[in-house]
């Protein structure tokens, strides 16, 4: 399977570069190893792969998972992944989520500014941008069905048992960096959690077999 990791962005290609997967418990892979045989079966029958990253607010986490997910999908050369998030509520992306990843190396802009606002945000120079907003997962900019549900935090996953429309639903869940909020360490702990995000999804995608991009 070839890699696209050179046309990324460099500093996010150095970091995904030096994620250790062995960070990653066994009994956390068990979980991620259900996301990955859902990506692996719409990969093996030539279908489209849609995900939607769910938590309650989709303003921290989620929207981490989107665009990790969508970046590392390209990075491993996986075609047609589409990455989407949505919350049980609407609210929009925290300012600090936005910080984190242009730290990281993505491009981001602000197409709207308003009390939430979307965004472009790209991780390479020629592909279509991510936009990135605040919305419920039933908004139409989301999938209406064969998705994977991805649910990202605890209060969404219990107040969500059945997502409308989901293939799969799939508890995925991690700490709310939200926590950290106007702490001395804030700007460490969302970085701490996006690269969490980021090694987890790196192992997902690494075990994808992508035999069926190249016909």
């Amino acid at each position: 399977m070839n890699s696209l990791h050179s046309s990324l962005f460099q500093e996010i290609d150095n970091i995904i570069n030096n994620l250790n997967v062995d960070t990653i418990s066994g009994e956390r892979k068990t979980i991620l190893n259900l996301l990955t045989d859902f990506i692996q079966s719409k990969v093996s029958n030539g279908e489209e792969i849609r995900i939607n990253f769910i938590c309650t607010h989709n303003s921290r986490r989620s929207h981490l998972s989107q665009i990790w997910a969508q970046t590392l999908a390209f990075h491993f050369n996986i075609k047609n992944v589409f990455c989407y998030s949505g919350g049980t509520e609407s609210t929009a992306l925290f300012p600090m989520v936005v910080e984190t990843l242009r730290n990281s190396g993505f491009e981001i802009s602000a197409i709207s500014d308003n009390n939430n606002p979307i965004y472009s945000i790209k991780y390479a120079e020629n592909e279509h941008p991510i936009i990135g907003f605040s919305k419920k997962m039933d908004d139409d900019f989301n999938p209406k069905s064969e998705f994977a549900a991805i649910m990202t935090c605890d209060s969404a996953n219990e107040a969500c048992p059945f997502v409308p429309g989901a293939e799969k639903r799939i508890p995925i869940t991690f700490e709310d960096p939200k926590a950290f909020d106007n702490t001395p360490t804030q700007a460490e702990k969302y970085r701490e959690r996006s690269l969490q995000i980021a090694t987890e999804l790196f192992y997902v995608f690494s075990k994808i077999n992508a035999y069926r991009n190249e016909l």
